[in-house]
């Protein structure tokens, strides 16, 4: 077995061509074809760096990384689980099922032909929601100066210095009511070019580029031209909103409410009910550096772990004499706490583990004969026999701000995953799972680095330690390296993406015999 040293992949990375991109890319036509036979020390990272590029760019927000899961899943034979409906009968070995929560939460797993109640579950969490700016209820604003302004709301860390003069786009999901039917349902929309700029001022008038920096008065977004109140002959732009009194849009910008009923092919702005639209950065993702090595994208932190571990289930083995469940959960809300119900601190993760074992437990009362009672006792053994890997971006050394750095404890782009360690329980690794994943690395060929921040510095926190408590399972914390964490736009290595695929393939595929060889 290769072991891809990080001196082999460093080399590896450096020496990426025009014509091996080309390659790359060719390659990565054929990762949308998963092969459930490959083995993790087999895959190409290089293969999944334009499949990566390609999601970031085309699903910019949280309910279109969801949308884009489901299909994908959809594809793969997956079968769609409603909480509203009972799960009685119709779970069985050799299954594979997802769900959604509030259309920004995913879990999906994939049951073992040989599992028995009780197996346990190679679990991986992570979060799909990045730092973003949201439209307020009521996003109209006053004409200023010939400017049609958005109000907008920060979510998370949003509307920090990194977003003025940026090019932005709107996108999200809206609800609409069908006029004829009365049903309700959910469309997703997103613009294909910038709309939205939030402009400096120049330095000529003395002050600061950013002003104050007061995000509710000097972070406004443009998004187009008003000069109506010139002219006495003309309405106002202020008597031009849409929907009708008391109408959810004409509360909104009349001519953000056209371009939003025109994409989605909607007659009469009264139908929508509301929506969750928000700003995202419109550059592309895109690769940068000399050879290509690196990569350019808006909301790295996190749909990049996120989908590294979407597509390491799908291209895990699937092998008759499995007996465990492969499983992915993938969260809202991680950045302002995980406390909403779609969150990691809701129950969204527990109670589809709980509800999906004692399915199970019927069907395999009705195959064999023998009765498997469900209870604390069955889930206690499924929570002991289990491991979750928390998995969020963690910060790569930085060049520039050297100070920032721990000896031993810095991980590089192009590498391989870092293991995260935090002595104040914030990361969940501990001495044993260390260990466990370790090996997990030695098996699948891949290279572990190691995070841990200075004693003068702040630690962040992930969704393991509030999995783990909740649950009681062995954990650790996980992180794909990235710079300008929490920037609108990041950086993380050309290979990274394909490397997180291959850790966590080889986690979902390994982890039943690793178990083994502590128990045994």
């Amino acid at each position: 077995m290769t072991r891809h040293t990080p001196d082999f992949l460093r080399a590896r990375s450096s020496n990426l061509s025009l014509r091996s991109l080309a390659m790359e890319q060719s390659m990565a036509m054929r990762v949308e074809v998963v092969d459930n036979k490959v083995d993790a020390k087999d895959l190409k990272p290089e293969a999944f760096t334009k499949p990566y590029l390609d999601f970031m760019t085309e699903n910019p927000t949280v309910f279109h990384a969801v949308d884009y899961f489901k299909e994908k899943l959809l594809k793969a034979g997956y079968t769609e689980l409603s909480s509203r409906n009972s799960w009685a009968g119709k779970l069985e070995p050799g299954g594979k099922y997802f769900i959604t929560r509030n259309g920004s939460s995913i879990i999906a797993f994939a049951v073992g032909k040989a599992y028995k109640p009780g197996n346990g579950i190679a679990m991986i969490a992570g979060h799909i929601d990045a730092l973003t700016a949201r439209l307020k209820p009521t996003s109209t604003k006053p004409n200023a100066h010939g400017y049609i302004q958005l109000g907008v709301a920060q979510y998370a860390g949003a509307l920090n210095e990194t977003w003025w003069d940026r090019d932005l786009s709107i996108g999200g999901r809206v609800i609409v009511r069908d006029p004829e039917t009365g049903k309700t349902s959910v469309k997703l929309v997103k613009l294909d070019w910038p709309i939205a700029r939030i402009p400096t001022l120049a330095p000529h008038f003395g002050l600061s580029m950013t002003g104050h920096g007061n995000r509710e008065t000097e972070m406004v977004p443009i998004i187009g031209l008003d000069n109506s109140d010139l002219s006495s002959t003309t309405a106002t732009f202020s008597e031009q909103a849409l929907g009708g009194v008391g109408s959810f849009t004409s509360t909104q910008p009349a001519k953000l409410v056209k371009l939003i009923t025109k994409q989605l092919g909607i007659t009469d702005p009264s139908t929508i009910l509301n929506w969750e639209l928000e700003l995202f950065d419109s550059q592309p993702a895109t690769v940068g550096g000399m050879d290509k090595e690196l990569i350019f994208a808006g909301r790295i932190d996190d749909k990049l772990c996120s989908w590294a571990a979407f597509m390491a289930l799908l291209h895990a083995k699937s092998d008759p004499s499995e007996g465990g469940i492969k499983l992915v959960a993938l969260f809202d809300d991680e950045e302002i706490g995980s406390l909403l119900r779609q969150g990691a601190r809701g129950n969204f993760l527990p109670i589809t583990i709980e509800r999906a074992v004692e399915s199970l437990a019927s069907s395999s009362s009705s195959s064999s004969g023998n009765a498997t009672p469900f209870g604390p006792g069955l889930l206690g053994q499924t929570y002991a026999s289990s491991f979750l890997v928390s998995s969020d971006v963690t910060h790569a050394a930085h060049p520039n701000f050297p100070q920032t750095n721990l000896a031993g404890h810095s991980p590089r782009l192009n590498v391989g995953v870092a293991l995260c360690v935090d002595a104040s329980a914030h990361m969940t690794t501990d001495s044993v799972s260390m260990a466990i994943l370790d090996r997990v690395a030695d098996l699948a060929g891949c290279v572990n680095q190691r995070h841990m921040i200075r004693n003068d510095s702040r630690s962040g926190g992930t969704v393991g330690p509030m999995l783990s408590a909740a649950m009681g399972v062995k954990a650790a914390d996980v992180g794909i390296p990235q710079l300008s964490m929490h920037s609108i736009r990041a950086t993380t290595g050309s290979l990274d993406p394909g490397l997180g695929v291959k850790f966590y393939k080889g986690f979902l595929d390994h982890w039943e015999g690793v178990d083994r060889e502590w128990r045994d």
